[in-house]
């Protein structure tokens, strides 16, 4: 009965009591956008901003009828020959595809829109198909008309993602040149920490100007349609915006390159790769698909097998991929000590709660992991792998980000191929399946410890650099500095710290990564630090330049910002100040990398080598397919590259060391 009642006290409105407003204050009143504007900007909320209608101020860019009726859909020829003419006589032009697909290498054109003064663009729709669509001009007549204009060197072009246009050109039979200007790598390098570098957040961000979203013409889910089935007037007001807002763009970003320092790394690193990495992506690389499906076969078999020890460890059948489920099942029925839950009220049980569980003994976390290791090895690579196979060309078209990591480097997508396990039996055994074509084989090319390196010449580490000068075991020679003798123990504990040290590790990670105490952690940092004098020295006035500027620089002048540096809360700092020791040394191999893959191809050409193709780059290591008469020639090309990628801009105190090896397979070419 008490609990009843109280049950009804609680569910009560208390009517009585004295509020500090009044209903007035409720009226619902009419929003005040540019304040929302500034929220929803600050906070990235894309969709809202989207939705977001302000009648109260003008919009900057094509939305309003001024500047939308100077949209221009090209149906006749003599329209075209104008624009043709135009675009000649400006020297300099934006343009954008409208496509069949997402996905560059298999994608057709539908459309190009093309603009070279604000304000003032045209669409031109060559294969639009719906009932009633107005008669286009044909496309191979279009192609064979822009064709000289497009390959014209003399005459820029500017993109937003201007690799995929260039893709979709050389499916058309047209080998873009003369790119001047990508208005999303601008963006990249002006704020390499934004999330953000599509067109519609950069409209937003720089221009003040909500665009035309790609769902609000195509449609989501079920009522999608294709851009060819596109009402040609609606693809107008779309596509001529696109190329109107990257010309906006262009004349926006490129004076603040200029201005804020980031011209040398546009035009000397990224611009340049821009039409490497496109080739690379329609080159692909082959996979063997029935070795694929063995392998997802044997690892579907392992894991059933793990799963069957698992549930005899637990005493009790459960989902082992459920995280709920095991969290319960470790510290719930088999009583493990050390569970914590989070806000969702269920039990942590990532990657470093399992390995602490079982480095305290409890095996089934130690089966777990290896359960987690193939599941997701199965599900990423043996299975998708397989569905990713381009059916025309029968290979894997990775697609490569240029604005997708802070410190520079490219990343990986659809499939993503970086993330394969570089030292595990099972990492190798998916290698294998990467194969070349008869007569063919693959060669890789790895730079050797190129972050150690650059951090003995950034760092002016004396005994590190004459130990590479030397061709020395660079771990070997560390673990003689520091604990005066070599074996096999003392090499591996210099090797993790070599490597921990340079992203900033504290005392805390470096004995859990040694299975040590937190004090004999920091014994070994101060001896470390005690030997290496120079790379302590880079560490505190890397430090003091990123709090004072709040970036730091690559070699090459990339920066990488961070503006957490100074944050009050403690973890975000610490996460802050270990980026900010190692972006220097990893963002200047990214651009190490980065200037070999560019200047790779000319060199090939040169030494008589054209059908030597770059396929992949996955972190300091370069892929190749080659006939085999071509090894020897083109190993010597592509060592004598990569080593000498940094010159002439930077000439580094240390050798930079690259192994080569080749075989029918990724994985036998290590």
């Amino acid at each position: 009965k008490e609990m009843a009642l109280l049950s009804r006290q609680l569910v009560t409105i208390n009517t009585s009591m004295e509020l500090e407003f009044k209903l007035e204050n409720l009226k619902l009143k009419p929003p005040n956008n540019t304040d929302l504007k500034k929220l929803f900007s600050e906070f990235e909320f894309s969709s809202l901003l989207g939705e977001l209608e302000d009648s109260s101020e003008p919009t900057p860019i094509a939305s309003s009828p001024a500047i939308a009726s100077r949209y221009e859909t090209i149906l006749t020829k003599a329209d075209f020959e104008r624009w043709l003419k135009q675009l000649k006589k400006a020297k300099i032009f934006a343009l954008d595809l409208e496509t069949t697909s997402l996905h560059p290498v298999q994608a057709r054109m539908v459309g190009i829109s093309l603009c070279c003064e604000q304000g003032v663009a045209c669409y031109i729709p060559l294969a639009h198909r719906y009932l009633g669509v107005p008669e286009q001009l044909p496309l191979d007549w279009v192609i064979k008309k822009l064709k000289p204009l497009l390959e014209d060197p003399k005459i820029k072009k500017v993109g937003q993602n201007i690799k995929y246009d260039l893709i979709v050109l050389r499916n058309e039979g047209i080998n873009l040149k003369g790119i001047a200007f990508d208005t999303m790598l601008a963006s990249y390098i002006l704020n390499p920490s934004g999330r953000r570098h599509n067109m519609d957040a950069l409209a937003q961000d720089y221009l003040d100007h909500t665009t035309i979203k790609y769902k609000d013409v195509v449609g989501t889910a079920s009522k999608e349609i294709g851009f060819d089935e596109v009402d040609v007037e609606r693809a107008t007001e779309y596509a001529a915006e696109d190329a109107d807002v990257t010309w906006r763009l262009y004349k926006m970003l490129k004076p603040r390159l200029a201005t804020e320092g980031g011209t040398r790394i546009y035009e000397r690193v990224d611009r340049p790769l821009v039409p490497v990495v496109a080739q690379m992506e329609r080159h692909g690389i082959k996979v063997d698909r029935t070795r694929l499906a063995k392998l997802s076969e044997e690892f579907a078999t392992e894991t059933a097998r793990l799963e069957k020890e698992i549930h005899a460890f637990a005493g009790t059948e459960f989902t082992v991929g459920s995280p709920k489920q095991l969290g319960e099942v470790l510290f719930d029925t088999l009583g493990y000590k050390g569970g914590k839950k989070g806000k969702s009220g269920q039990y942590s049980t990532d990657q470093s709660v399992l390995e602490r569980l079982s480095g305290e003994g409890a095996e089934i976390a130690g089966k777990v992991l290896e359960w987690r290791q193939l599941a997701k090895l199965k599900s990423t690579y043996t299975d998708a792998l397989q569905q990713a196979i381009n059916p025309e060309t029968g290979r894997v078209h990775t697609s490569y980000s240029l604005v997708g990591a802070q410190t520079g480097r490219l990343s990986s997508t659809e499939p993503n191929l970086q993330n394969i396990p570089i030292r595990t039996e099972i990492g190798r055994q998916i290698r294998e399946a990467f194969v070349a074509d008869d007569g063919n084989v693959l060669l890789a090319a790895d730079y050797s410890q190129i972050e150690l390196r650059l951090a003995a010449h950034m760092a002016d580490v004396a005994p590190l650099r004459e130990a590479f000068a030397a061709g020395e075991d660079i771990h070997a020679r560390t673990a003689q500095e520091m604990f005066g003798s070599v074996d096999r123990d003392t090499r591996a504990r210099a090797k993790t710290i070599n490597f921990a040290i340079l992203y900033g590790i504290s005392r805390w990670g470096l004995a859990g990564r040694l299975g040590i105490e937190a004090d004999e952690a920091q014994d070994l940092i101060d001896i470390y630090f005690a030997r290496f004098p120079g790379i302590q020295r880079y560490i505190v006035n890397t430090m003091e330049t990123v709090r004072e500027c709040g970036y730091s620089q690559t070699l090459f002048g990339r920066k990488t910002w961070f503006p957490r540096i100074k944050a009050s809360i403690q973890h975000e700092r610490q996460g802050a100040e270990r980026a900010a020791i190692n972006a220097p040394i990893q963002g200047t191999s990214a651009d190490i990398i980065k200037r070999a893959m560019a200047r790779m191809g000319p060199a090939l050409d040169a030494a008589g080598l054209p059908d030597v193709k770059m396929l992949l780059q996955v972190h300091d290591e370069l892929v190749f397919e080659l006939p085999e008469g071509d090894v020897e020639a083109a190993s010597a090309v592509i060592r004598h590259v990569m080593e000498s990628a940094a010159e002439p801009i930077v000439t580094l105190s240390v050798p930079l060391g690259v192994e080569i090896g080749t075989g029918p397979s990724w994985g036998a070419a290590h």
